[in-house]
């Protein structure tokens, strides 16, 4: 994967704040966001959240309470979040995180549509991760 596209927006400053559970990120283009950790953490970049292809996302549900561990950097174009309910895998580049905060209403309204369509409340526990409804099959 290769870097940044040149002039693509980069942090400036990334501010976790725990309390009210945002990620606060000021880029170099101006615009800061203050995108919420269950809005991370519903819309990982994970396989174990987006699947192995279109179709296959893992509807994430009762992430409203997630809290954000650490952040730890991968390379200069991304942050690695460890989110208290373990998940650990999900790789955020600048250019998604930007994305994130950009598109956060509909983003939001994606998912709300989508827990609707699924018959399922926002805050329902999610089922055990017994991986199964992945198929690893190599």
């Amino acid at each position: 994967m290769a870097g940044l596209k040149p002039g693509a927006p980069a942090p400036q400053a990334i501010t976790v704040h725990g309390q009210s559970r945002v990620l606060e990120i000021a880029f170099s283009d101006g615009a800061v966001f203050r995108i919420p950790f269950e809005l991370m953490r519903v819309y990982s970049p994970s396989a174990e959240v987006k699947g192995h292809g279109p179709g296959q996302e893992v509807l994430q549900t009762g992430k409203r309470e997630v809290g954000l561990l650490g952040l730890d950097p991968v390379g200069n174009y991304a942050v690695q979040p460890r989110f208290s309910d373990g998940h650990d895998s999900g790789i955020f580049s600048w250019d998604y995180l930007y994305h994130l905060g950009s598109q956060q209403a509909r983003l939001w309204a994606d998912y709300e549509r989508r827990l609707a369509e699924a018959g399922v409340d926002r805050d329902a526990p999610m089922a055990a991760a017994g991986g199964g409804a992945c198929g690893h099959h190599h």
